[in-house]
């Protein structure tokens, strides 16, 4: 199923909804969401990277991320709509689930 580019207002009001459960982290930042996650520790940070790799496989849509020790930065945008979709926001949500 094709995924349709959402609207600036769309975004900025899921954005809204999203960092009330998130505590405002997520922002905008180079026509993408991102997000700076922190662990413990380097373990914590690559346990968090592999549930969400599963979850990321099964929705077909892929993070651009990147870690160092026990930082994970993340950014989504859905590159066949040409920007931010439903599933950025979906997978987001299912990376604040997983963080915790």
């Amino acid at each position: 199923m094709a995924q349709h580019k959402l609207t600036d207002p769309e975004i900025q009001s899921r954005l809204s909804s999203l960092n009330e459960s998130a505590g405002g982290e997520w922002t905008l930042q180079g026509g993408k969401l991102h997000r700076t996650f922190q662990f413990r520790d380097f373990v914590g940070a690559f346990g968090f990277m592999s549930q969400v790799a599963l979850v990321a496989e099964r929705m077909n849509h892929h993070p651009e991320w990147f870690n160092v020790y026990r930082t994970v930065t993340v950014d989504l945008t859905t590159h066949d709509a040409g920007g931010i979709s439903d599933s950025d926001f979906e997978l987001a949500a299912a990376m604040e689930a997983l963080a915790q």
